[in-house]
């Protein structure tokens, strides 16, 4: 038969009360600091390090040892929260018997789950950064005090992982550094934190190494090309009717090209003449030309354009045939869009529709579709709009054709020969918001 509950002096209860209220603290103190530790941003962690930040040099360290932070911060929280369960616990069964166990379950429960948990882990992942710098240190201190005890649980756990056929040296990412980069960058635009325009430059860069130059070059069915056997100033005139600089020039039969021409090279060779220009050889004011191979990354031929300092190329395929040409403005045009300049023709092939369509010329690449249009074709299977369509009909589509496939209706509008030349696209949300109306 057990006696009545005894009673605790009030200073005792004052100290327990005190002591359970610091235990709650500390625990919260350790759960905030998981939370914001880990919730913190590597980068821009590293970045106020390089500017002089003692406390972001500080995180750093801590999160080069995750293991071992981990390990302290749960090391920390375990004392805290069972120190105060079980002083909690033997107060309240001093005063109320076995019920007292009963109710402090109950209260802990409450407190800790509101005032050791989801405030402070609420108030951390809601600002990271700042939580992770103001607790920095004295983590940094919990963990090299207790460095020893959590060096051996990191053995022990290790050694009851490999029991079970888990090793902690093999760390296979799912995502390669690149992937992480690109979907981060994705993320953010979602988020708001990065706009629309530097997204696209950050992620045309990042997407150059995927490209190849049969991505991005001018087809040959666009080629501005010039007949060296032309009379001198026919040639003159064809060279200043071009919107481009540097004209391949070609003898005989269009394929066969003997160099590239400088626009300021024919100048200067006119003044040499002294503005005779009946007697000017212009094969001789051409420079070689540059055969690439069409299946050469994009980030490569940037940086062979810039080591050989030449901004033409001609693209040929695996037979040496001529598929089209690339310049540097092609390439840098992937990262920060179209350039134009006041002699290009402001000619895009995208014509947006009032009624949510768009007309399109079927040589339109699909990257810069999408870009324009902020959709997401697939590229992988074909370069341009008109190959795409014929790609998923799996023929040459004749005029008034539709079809839909990736949420896309595609109607050929206009056809020349075996080429389609102009298409109209519809998202299939707008269509059918349309005809709700």
């Amino acid at each position: 038969m057990h006696g009545a509950p005894a009673e605790l002096h009030p200073v005792n209860l004052w100290i327990a009360g005190a002591i359970v209220v610091f235990c709650i603290m500390l625990s919260a103190f350790f759960s905030g600091s998981e939370t914001a530790l880990t919730a913190a941003s590597r980068a821009r962690m590293h970045a106020l390090a390089e500017g002089g930040d003692r406390r972001a040099a500080v995180v750093n360290r801590l999160l080069g040892k995750r293991d071992r932070l981990i390990g302290a911060v749960l090391l920390g929280n375990t004392l805290a929260n069972i120190g105060s369960s079980a002083l909690l616990t033997g107060v309240l069964e001093e005063l109320v018997g076995y019920r007292g166990v009963l109710y402090a379950t109950g209260l802990m429960t409450f407190l800790l789950l509101v005032f050791a948990e989801v405030l402070p882990k609420t108030l951390a992942i809601n600002f990271p950064e700042r939580g992770a710098l103001l607790v920095a240190r004295a983590i940094s201190v919990f963990v090299a005090a207790f460095g020893p005890i959590l060096a051996g649980v990191e053995v022990l756990v290790q050694v009851l992982l490999r029991l079970f056929g888990v090793n902690l040296h093999a760390k296979l990412r799912l995502l390669s550094g690149h992937d992480e980069l690109k979907s981060t960058l994705h993320l953010m635009r979602l988020e708001g934190g990065v706009p629309r325009a530097e997204h696209d430059m950050f992620g045309g860069i990042i997407e150059l190494h995927e490209l190849v130059l049969e991505d991005v070059m001018v087809h040959r069915t666009k080629m501005v090309t010039i007949n060296a056997d032309l009379p001198v100033r026919e040639f003159v005139h064809a060279v200043v009717a071009s919107p481009y600089t540097r004209v391949p020039i070609w003898r005989g039969e269009p394929d066969n090209i003997i160099g590239v021409l400088h626009a300021k090279d024919l100048l200067r060779g006119i003044e040499e003449s002294g503005g005779d220009i009946a007697h000017l050889k212009v094969e001789d004011l051409a420079f070689e030309a540059w055969y690439v191979p069409n299946t050469t990354s994009v980030q490569d031929q940037l940086q062979a354009f810039l080591k050989r300092k030449i901004h033409f190329g001609l693209v040929v395929d695996e037979y040496g045939v001529v598929m089209g040409l690339v310049t540097l403005e092609d390439i840098l045009e992937e990262i920060v869009g179209d350039i134009i300049d006041e002699h290009d023709l402001v000619v895009q092939g995208v014509r947006p529709n009032p009624d949510g369509s768009v007309t399109v010329d079927g040589s339109v690449p699909i990257r810069d579709l999408n870009r324009v249009m902020s959709w997401h074709l697939p590229d992988e299977e074909a370069t341009t709009i008109a190959g795409l369509v014929i790609h998923e009909a799996r023929a040459i589509p004749d005029t008034g054709q539709v079809f839909t496939f990736y949420d896309f209706r595609f109607e050929v509008l206009r056809k020349t020969r075996n080429r389609l030349a102009s298409v109209r696209v519809v998202p299939v949300g707008t269509q059918a918001k349309a005809a709700s109306r």
